[in-house]
């Protein structure tokens, strides 16, 4: 995307301004949220040419023309359209396009998207993919480079790669507007040349590096990796990480998606700490479908942030101005005045959010939560529907798992244990019991297995593991081949055939995600694009994602959004245990171990 404004195109807006040019729109007499000054003004016109803002200010009268529209706000609130600052379209399941359909109606107007997860399967062909249809857009979709493809070279196998010099080249692609979250944290902290060439691409190119820092270590690694670079971070899960990210320069982006609930506890660092709003920035990271249709995307934000006792107004500067001005953009959108975009919603109460009109590059592109505006109809290459590959179907002997040296008694394993509404888990370690030389599962003890099948490369790999915290019943199998990062297939049950039935199934579809129950498929979502999204509308995805959601709770599990959770057991860069399909992973020391740690004495 490229946001630029001619000589000519200036001058017809300061011909407007001054009444010699009629507006294309006025929108008059609203309530004009400034969140440049950190004022609410009432009684305040705004003028429209084209796309972009000419006039702000008491009495718009002198701009209108014959063909002039006029919109009655009526005492309504001005907001500048809200923006996104980090976040992942696939999550959603959705195409950029459908991700958009669902999101403008909310009063989402721009939205800064790491690819990075179809960058693992495809490499440059998917993120060029994925950029090209987000040009299309009636709103502003940027693009941040992915950082770290595969997230952690030697622990997983990616379906691509993506290299320094790549990063460099898409540098210099139109709409890439910084380097994705910088997962590797490790590779900073340890002066990793790879990782250290992508910062320098992206700085010396005058664009942002976006930071992840995972590690509850707040010690010398977090001021190693801060030295690194890195301009942001959504990582954080507590006001003390709040404040040290911005201590140390970061915008500290507080993250509410539909899994990860961490705006709560970072909040209070400008509540109670009394710290300068202007440093942090709200975002959803991961947002399911099912969220973005029930409960909203950027609007939920506000009304979650507000309802923690921020103030309305501030509470929009860190989804609008904020991240405009950490991007670089705000020359052209996150406030209202003249020489932007005009992004505008209007609203009748901040506190309960609720956007009644959202104006785009001077279009009214939504109304009453309708989308107004045709959007790009887009068909997809064979290379992107067809993904899972897999040498032949699984059997239930696939997911048997072996004790070394143990042939019956009791060992300690290494377990994941899930957080609920959070990215890291835990390590546990927990007996199991081994008999004939097979660990077996404790369903009192809610330690069932978890597989993970490689799908990109036909190896037949499949790495079995245990995992607590999902509370499956006997005889049920969840599977997903959205699995963070590499997005292999993942798969937990309590029976193996079940599990072999649930990895075949999604192999027929071309992906997504399914739930088995005493034999029978009783929840399925189909994501034939990566394996990771569909070209469906977001209600049609977010109706068969019930199905899924519905699955888990028929097998026993009532977590909060845990096909969330299931995607998050491979991602190998978030502490504390992960499974890939080279083994199981040690996060906090980065070392694979072995799913039996001894035998029980």
């Amino acid at each position: 995307m490229v946001l630029k404004v001619t000589a000519e195109s200036a001058r017809k807006l300061v011909d407007c301004a001054m009444g010699r040019l009629p507006a294309d729109l006025v929108i008059r007499k609203g309530q004009w949220v400034s969140v440049q000054s950190g004022e609410i003004v009432p009684e305040t016109d705004i003028a429209i040419l084209n796309d972009r803002i000419a006039y702000v200010g008491p009495d718009a009268s002198h701009t209108i023309g014959a063909q002039t529209k006029i919109i009655e706000a009526k005492g309504r609130f001005l907001v500048p359209g809200l923006m996104d600052g980090h976040m992942h379209v696939e999550s959603g399941m959705l195409t950029v396009t459908e991700f958009v359909r669902t999101v403008v109606p909310h009063g989402t107007t721009a939205m800064f998207v790491d690819p990075h997860e179809i960058a693992n399967i495809f490499g440059l062909k998917g993120v060029r993919m994925m950029m090209d249809e987000a040009a299309d857009q009636p709103v502003h979709v940027f693009v941040q480079a992915p950082s770290c493809v595969p997230s952690a070279p030697g622990f997983e196998t990616p379906g691509a790669s993506i290299s320094p010099a790549d990063v460099a080249e898409m540098m210099e692609w139109p709409g890439i507007v910084g380097l994705g979250e910088m997962m590797n944290f490790p590779g900073v902290f340890n002066s990793q040349e790879s990782v250290h060439a992508e910062m320098a691409a992206t700085r010396n190119a005058g664009k942002v590096i976006g930071g992840h820092y995972a590690s509850p270590d707040m010690g010398l690694p977090f001021y190693g990796y801060a030295a690194g670079g890195a301009e942001d971070d959504h990582e954080g899960t507590t006001v003390n990480d709040a404040i040290q990210r911005a201590r140390q320069g970061m915008k500290v982006m507080m993250r509410y998606g539909s899994a990860w609930h961490d705006v709560a506890a970072q909040v209070k660092a400008v509540t109670e700490k009394g710290l300068d709003s202007r440093r942090f920035l709200l975002c959803t990271d991961d947002s399911h479908s099912a969220t973005l249709v029930q409960e909203g995307h950027m609007d939920r934000v506000l009304r979650h942030a507000i309802g923690q006792g921020l103030d309305p107004l501030t509470a929009i500067q860190m989804a609008t101005i904020n991240t405009a001005e950490h991007f670089g953009v705000s020359r052209d959108m996150g406030l209202i005045a003249p020489g932007r975009f005009a992004d505008i919603v209007l609203v009748q109460d901040l506190k309960n959010f609720a956007a009644e009109q959202v104006i785009a590059r001077g279009q009214v592109v939504a109304e009453e939560g309708a989308l107004r505006v045709e959007l790009p109809v887009r068909t997809y290459p064979d290379w992107v529907i067809n993904s899972v590959h897999l040498p032949r179907p699984k059997s239930a002997a696939d997911f048997a798992l072996k004790a070394e040296n143990i042939q019956n008694g009791t060992a300690i394993a290494h377990v994941i244990g899930v957080i609920e509404n959070q990215a890291p888990n835990r390590h546990l370690h927990l007996p199991v019991k081994v008999e004939d030389g097979l660990v077996k599962i404790d369903l009192e003890n809610d330690i069932i297995k978890i597989a993970l099948v490689e799908r990109h490369v036909s190896s037949g790999r499949v790495q079995v593991g245990l995992v607590h915290g999902f509370s499956l019943a006997a005889h049920c199998a969840i599977a997903t081949t959205v699995a963070h990062d590499s997005h292999h297939l993942i798969v937990i049950g309590t029976d193996d055939a079940m599990m072999a039935q649930a990895v075949n199934e999604l192999a027929a579809c071309g992906g997504g995600q399914v739930v088995i129950k005493e034999g029978q498929v009783i929840g399925k979502v189909r994501l034939p694009i990566a394996g990771l999204m569909s070209d469906q509308p977001a209600r049609v995805v977010a109706e068969e994602a019930a199905t899924v959601l519905r699955g888990f709770v028929a097998c026993g599990c009532n977590l909060n959004n845990p096909n969330m959770q299931l995607s998050l057991m491979a991602l190998v860069v978030i502490p504390e245990l992960r499974i890939s399909d080279l083994g199981v992973v040690d996060v906090r020391q980065f070392k694979f171990v072995s799913v039996i740690e001894r035998e029980e004495k």
